[in-house]
């Protein structure tokens, strides 16, 4: 468990002025918070070699599609103001 002379050491540097009763939940809050860390210290490692699946990548190929325009153009051809293939809109600035 981390001492309240740790946890007010920590709230100096934090410039941080604690209660005696904010003094020991910090120390109740850092102690859990640094069992956490001595959990994931323990887990093992998972190596390519501790693997018994074959990594592969599971992204797919870059490949340019065909464009279909239909609906584009069924929507510029239903807007009420157009010039070439943009539809006109008032400004907003």
């Amino acid at each position: 468990m981390i001492s309240k002379e740790e946890v007010q050491h920590i709230a100096k540097l934090a410039r941080l002025e604690l209660t005696e009763k904010e003094t020991e939940k910090m120390q109740k809050d850092l102690t859990e918070i640094l069992g956490y860390f001595d959990l994931l210290k323990n887990v093992p490692e998972i190596t390519k070699n501790d693997s018994k699946k074959e990594v592969k990548n599971v992204l797919r190929k870059d490949e340019i599609l065909p464009k279909d325009n239909s609906m584009a153009e069924k929507l510029i051809a239903a807007a009420p103001d157009k010039k070439d293939d943009y539809i006109k809109v008032k400004a907003i600035f």
